[in-house]
């Protein structure tokens, strides 16, 4: 059964829940740790989606070095066995469906099962991409060049993925500001 996303609430509503009510509609956005949107909680309220991103992105950057190491190692291998064995959290399923990992043939997955092992061995975390603005080719591509940084780039780089991936949950649950002044449509709907 697949899980449905809750429908949008506006940034105003966001900023009004109490600390319960936020982490628990927002404490998915980054994988397996709500402390991040209990860290964004605190900075209510918020103008615009930009600010209530940024209180989310703040908390990460300013969370002791370990425990943005334990964030970035939250996340589960790209079509990993995590994935093969239906334990992703829901917006990962979503996700990782969204750039094709659901439908990888043997040689891809075979090829990915190859990355995700040398990439680990390397780095000590799992390589993170932002799969909805990438295909299965772009991510193996980007992992292959990605392999030649060294651990502090690909820290900065997968908190760096990391942000993107927490702004794009962002924005399935809450409604951008140019919806909230036209009262649900978009700029230039009618």
């Amino acid at each position: 059964m697949e899980a449905t996303v809750p429908k949008k609430m506006s940034v105003e509503e966001a900023s009004n829940l109490d600390r319960e009510g936020f982490i628990e509609r927002f404490g998915s956005l980054y994988e397996r740790s709500p402390w991040v949107a209990e860290g964004a909680w605190r900075e209510r309220p918020f103008a615009d989606l930009s600010e209530m991103h940024a209180a989310f992105v703040t908390t990460v950057r300013d969370a002791p070095p370990e425990r943005r190491l334990g964030l970035i190692r939250a996340h589960p291998d790209l079509a990993g066995k995590a994935a093969v064995a239906g334990e992703l959290t829901p917006e990962s399923t979503r996700e990782q469906a969204s750039a094709g990992l659901d439908r990888l043939s043997p040689e891809e997955y075979e090829a990915f099962t190859r990355l995700n092992d040398a990439y680990k061995e390397k780095f000590g975390f799992p390589m993170i991409f932002a799969v909805k603005e990438n295909t299965k080719e772009t991510i193996l591509s980007g992992v292959e060049a990605r392999l030649g940084n060294s651990r502090p780039q690909e820290l900065e780089a997968a908190l760096g993925e990391i942000t993107k991936i927490g702004f794009f949950r962002l924005q399935e649950l809450v409604r951008p500001e140019s919806q909230e002044a036209t009262g649900g449509r978009g700029v230039g709907e009618p």
